[in-house]
């Protein structure tokens, strides 16, 4: 019996992620209502949080739905790619960025509009997708820049993503700051070619000096 318990409760978990994602690809994070995910999976509300703590949890599953399909894209984009210079390494994976994201605008968005605090109890396989992501830009950031100690090269691979995320973000929007859609991809490209072709000269921690008498 209770095995058959656990079967209905996964599929009734699996089937409103489905749902979920659906919702938040049409109409963005706001679409996750309990109401509106309970008539569409033919279910009580109260039956949500048999299987979820809240909604919140709902959008984190869905999330990491994302981030592996993002992840995926920037595995693919290096496919025929190994050989080529760390830069363009980076170049390619940007471009596989800025492609997943004008294709899956709102599931792109809930990656960073979801509501995340140090304080909240983070799956474990969620902070694997992200850093498997991390991962992906870590490698031809320690080529770069070789001389980088562990922790700045950490902090260059969030400082390029950073960068590489606040463009897509204006350029797909349409700000007044931004960059018309037809020549991101020239900026992003123009962008890491003239950080990485400086790597001998930037330092991202100050050094101490020693004063003199």
């Amino acid at each position: 019996m209770t095995g058959k318990v656990e079967k209905r409760r996964g599929a009734l978990r699996e089937k409103l992620i489905d749902i979920a994602e659906t919702r938040i690809r049409e109409d963005g994070i706001s679409a996750i209502k309990a109401r509106d995910l309970a008539k569409r999976a033919d279910c009580a509300v109260g039956a949500i949080y048999n299987v979820f703590d809240d909604l919140h949890d709902i959008i984190i599953a869905v999330n990491g739905r994302t981030f592996a399909r993002l992840g995926h894209a920037v595995a693919q984009s290096l496919v025929d790619k190994k050989a080529l210079p760390p830069t363009e390494r980076l170049i390619a994976m940007s471009c596989a960025y800025l492609e997943f994201a004008a294709s899956n605008p709102k599931l792109w968005r809930t990656l960073f509009d979801v509501r995340m605090t140090k304080d909240m109890d983070v799956p474990q396989w969620y902070m694997a997708e992200l850093e498997r992501l991390f991962g992906f830009i870590a490698g031809p950031v320690r080529e770069c820049f070789p001389d980088m100690s562990g922790p700045e090269a950490g902090l260059m691979t969030r400082a390029l993503f950073s960068s590489v995320h606040g463009i897509v973000l204006l350029g797909l929007e349409n700000r007044i700051s931004g960059v018309p859609e037809d020549q991101l991809e020239h900026m992003i490209a123009m962008i890491l070619r003239q950080v990485t072709s400086h790597a001998c000269n930037i330092r991202l921690y100050p050094t101490t000096l020693n004063s003199g008498p």
